[in-house]
C-alpha cells in the first residue's frame, strides 16, 4: 500500500511540473490552476457580472476568489470561506472555517446579514485517504452540504456551481439539485484532469421554497 501511495505521489509531482495549467497560472498570478476550471464554465456560463453577492467555499489557496473578484468588481460582494488560511484578496472577505461545522454557517450569515445570495461556488474537496469507496462517500458529503446551503441563501433564480465526483452517490446528488433548479448542468473543464472523476454540476434559476 505504501509503495503504490508513493508510486501515485510521484505521478502527481510529474503531471504537476509538466501541466500547462500550473505554468498558466504562475505566469498569469493565480495561485493555482483550478482557476481556469471556473473561467471556462464562467466563459461559457456567465456565472459573474458587476454587482452580484456571491459565496466561495473551499476557497483556499485563493485561485476562484481571484478571479471571481477581477469580475466582480468593487461593488460586489464576495465571502469565501475555507478550513485552510488564505492570504488577502482585494475585495473579499475570507473566513477561515471548518464548513462542517455550524460555526462556519453561522459566520457566513453573519456576514451576509440576512441579504440573499446570487452565486454560491463550491470547490471543497475531501482530505484524500486512498480508499476509494470513503473518499467518495466524503465527497459527496460536501456537495450535500454546499446544496443544503445554497438553498438557504440563494434568491430565487440564482445559480450553484460545486465540485463533486462521479461514483455512488452522484446520480442522488444530481436528483436532489433537479428538484431546487430550473436546469442542472455537467461541466468537465479541460483544466480537470482527464482520469480524474471530477466534475462539476451547474444549477440555474434556484426554485425557492
Amino acid at each position: 500500500m505504501k509503495n503504490q501511495r508513493r508510486s501515485k505521489t510521484k505521478a502527481w509531482l510529474r503531471d504537476h511540473v509538466d501541466d500547462e495549467f500550473v505554468r498558466l497560472a504562475q505566469k498569469e498570478g493565480y495561485r493555482s490552476r483550478a482557476v481556469y476550471k471556473l473561467k471556462e464554465i464562467d466563459e461559457r456560463d456567465r456565472l459573474f457580472r458587476s454587482g452580484l453577492r456571491v459565496v466561495d467555499l473551499g476557497a483556499a489557496p485563493g485561485g476562484w476568489s481571484q478571479y471571481a473578484s477581477e469580475r466582480l468588481g468593487s461593488q460586489s460582494q464576495l465571502l469565501a470561506l475555507d478550513i485552510l488560511p488564505m492570504d488577502p484578496i482585494a475585495h473579499v472577505h475570507f473566513i477561515q472555517a471548518d464548513f462542517t461545522e455550524q460555526i462556519a454557517l453561522d459566520a457566513l450569515n453573519v456576514a451576509l446579514q440576512g441579504k440573499p445570495v446570487d452565486l454560491v461556488i463550491s470547490d471543497m474537496a475531501p482530505n484524500i485517504s486512498g480508499i476509494a469507496s470513503v473518499d467518495q462517500a466524503k465527497s459527496i458529503y460536501l456537495a450535500e452540504l454546499a446544496l443544503d446551503f445554497a438553498s438557504q441563501v440563494l434568491h430565487p433564480g440564482g445559480c450553484l456551481l460545486m465540485k463533486t465526483f462521479q461514483g455512488e452517490g452522484f446520480p442522488q446528488l444530481r436528483e436532489s439539485m433537479l428538484k431546487r433548479f430550473d436546469k442542472v448542468i455537467s461541466r468537465k473543464p479541460k483544466a480537470s484532469r482527464a482520469r480524474s472523476k471530477e466534475i462539476y454540476l451547474l444549477g440555474k434559476g434556484f426554485k425557492a421554497g
